[in-house]
């Protein structure tokens, strides 16, 4: 009996298998993928799209192409927006916003997770609570109140410091990446003279390369999107308003008509600052995601 089944022929593993992209999960898994692809990036083009009609026509909604391609839509939207005074107050608030943020968060990280002192547990909690706890514009009158205090409440580095105080998200993200330092170069470091913040600045600081990228890509968009916030400290600084808040000048023009064509070639416009940080970003993205799958 072992002679005549050793002489048959054996089955290939392969025989009866479908392909991986033939397989009925991989092939819902694309449905889906490509179905999420396309329920975000459709109304980003419809967005572009629109930025290049006539009001007459976008108002209409016949067509998504537009019939005449209107490119001074950008030209009049850049002029009537001002929008070189509205780019450098959100360039000031968002460069700002990153820098601080960055800064003040790896510290924390840093120094929560070297040092052992009384409150740690606490401090943890309180950071983690501010991240699921959203209070939004119910706080705005007592940090109002602050920065007039301080006599901020007419610049935009009162906007800065407080966005730069919310910075939960990204001091977890640099905790996890400072505890993934090894002790032992603080101790050689602390052996060769360096103190503290020494160690932190030259050794620390630049292994946290990955992270640091990832964060300040978090932190620019946030601040790049704020609203509410510059909308209330800038309603006596015309001048000081950010593109978020310069945006809604185009809502009408001088006879009181909606000018829709030239807010969606103003919101297009603000997206560039996004699309370049990204690029810069998209390493630093890109090697902290693979990181996380390593096992």
């Amino acid at each position: 009996m072992q002679q005549a089944t050793a002489g048959k022929p054996k089955p290939s593993a392969s025989s009866g298998v479908l392909p991986v992209f033939l397989r009925p999960g991989t092939i819902f898994l694309w449905i889906f993928l490509l179905v999420m692809a396309f329920l975000t990036l459709f109304p980003v083009l419809v967005a572009i799209l629109g930025s290049f009609k006539s009001n007459a026509e976008l108002t209409a909604g016949a067509t998504i192409l537009p019939k005449t391609w209107h490119f001074s839509n950008y030209v009049e939207a850049w002029k009537t927006a001002n929008f070189s005074r509205y780019t450098w107050n959100s360039l000031f608030i968002s460069i700002g916003t990153t820098v601080g943020t960055l800064l003040v968060a790896s510290m924390a990280a840093y120094g929560v997770d070297r040092l052992r002192f009384v409150g740690r547990r606490t401090y943890i909690f309180i950071q983690a609570a501010t991240m699921f706890i959203s209070v939004g514009p119910l706080v705005l009158h007592p940090q109002f109140r602050i920065m007039v205090t301080l006599h901020l409440q007419t610049s935009l580095w009162g906007v800065v410091i407080l966005l730069v105080s919310a910075h939960a998200a990204t001091y977890f993200i640099l905790y996890s990446f400072v505890r993934a330092i090894p002790r032992e170069l603080d101790e050689a470091a602390k052996i060769d003279g360096s103190s503290m913040l020494g160690t932190y600045w030259r050794i620390i600081l630049p292994l946290l390369g990955p992270g640091l990228g990832v964060s300040a890509l978090f932190t620019f968009r946030a601040a790049w999107n704020e609203y509410i916030m510059p909308l209330v400290f800038t309603m006596s600084q015309p001048k000081l308003q950010p593109l978020t808040v310069g945006l809604s000048n185009l809502r009408y023009g001088a006879s009181a008509a909606a000018q829709t064509h030239y807010m969606m070639a103003g919101a297009c416009l603000s997206i560039l600052p996004i699309l370049i940080v990204y690029i810069f970003a998209n390493k630093s993205f890109m090697q902290m995601t693979a990181g996380s799958l390593k096992g």
